[in-house]
């Protein structure tokens, strides 16, 4: 592998701090869009368009709407570790990524209610990653350029997207399912946590010995997941309070075999928390207490 784009890859970070005052020249913009025009789409219908927001006064608008999304997350998300989105005003360039839904009648579609499900839920999988793909070339360009950015996927709700929608002028049944804000860091980019490469690289078969268990899940979800989130360490074997933070569950996020016993689970229900530890218990305090 080329060592520049390994360089890329490992540069391109999600951050929040940005140098007031800068800019960028718009061929570098158009250099990043143009990188997200290259991303592989299902059929290759290109179901993607990109808005970028550069003028100052837009930007300001754009970032209001991303104040009352992040809001709305505070107070009907509890327990996620949202972040305040008032740093979009030190951007040099807001990218949205739109998704164009009626290209999806391109991919595969059922032929009998039999088969609806199968399909219907392959279409979407198809549309969505095709947006993330756009949405990552772009991020890529970004650290390329020399820039940084972050990753919002706030935008496509309801709400958000309406108002997104409203200001910009495009089409209410599109979504703006990609926020990429670019901008110059303050301070030094860190790498944020990533899982030991044995754990998720699988050789000819699944290994399930490298399979995380439900109770892993549930202990991200309520007790790691802010400091996993934005912590300054690649591994967290460097957390100075590895020790607490990770307590019985140091091997399991740290060595290569979450899952020693190589037994697997049926499928759970994760679509909400199962648990409430002690972060989330210490979110709901405070908002209680407020």
């Amino acid at each position: 592998m080329n060592a520049d784009f390994q360089d890329v890859v490992r540069r391109r970070r999600s951050v929040r701090r940005f140098e007031a005052g800068r800019s960028v020249d718009r061929a570098a913009l158009q250099r990043i869009v143009d990188a997200g025009r290259w991303a592989p789409s299902g059929a290759n219908v290109q179901c993607f368009d990109f808005i970028v927001v550069d003028e100052p006064a837009m930007r300001d608008a754009v970032t209001e709407v991303f104040l009352r999304q992040a809001q709305r997350l505070v107070d009907h998300a509890k327990g996620f570790p949202a972040v305040k989105k008032s740093y979009l005003a030190n951007t040099v360039a807001i990218v949205l990524v739109l998704g164009d839904p009626r290209w999806k009648v391109c991919f595969p579609q059922p032929t009998s209610p039999d088969w609806e499900r199968e399909y219907l839920d392959n279409n979407q999988a198809i549309f969505l990653c095709s947006l993330g793909a756009a949405v990552q070339n772009v991020q890529l360009a970004v650290a390329a350029e020399g820039l940084t950015s972050a990753w919002l996927s706030g935008g496509g709700e309801e709400i958000t997207n309406r108002e997104l929608s409203d200001l910009l002028g495009y089409p209410d049944w599109m979504r703006a399912y990609g926020t990429v804000p670019i901008g110059y860091p303050t301070e030094e980019e860190h790498r944020r946590y990533r899982r030991p490469l044995a754990q998720c690289l699988h050789w000819n078969r699944y290994n399930p010995e490298q399979y995380r268990r439900h109770a892993q899940v549930d202990f991200y979800e309520s007790s790691l997941r802010p400091f996993a989130m934005y912590r300054h360490h690649e591994e967290m074997a460097a957390w100075p309070d590895r020790a607490e933070k990770l307590g019985d569950w140091d091997t399991a996020f740290t060595g290569p075999n979450p899952n020693p016993g190589g037994s697997l689970e049926p499928a759970a229900d994760f679509s909400k928390p199962r648990v409430a530890g002690q972060a989330t218990k210490r979110r709901q305090t405070r908002a209680d207490e407020s």
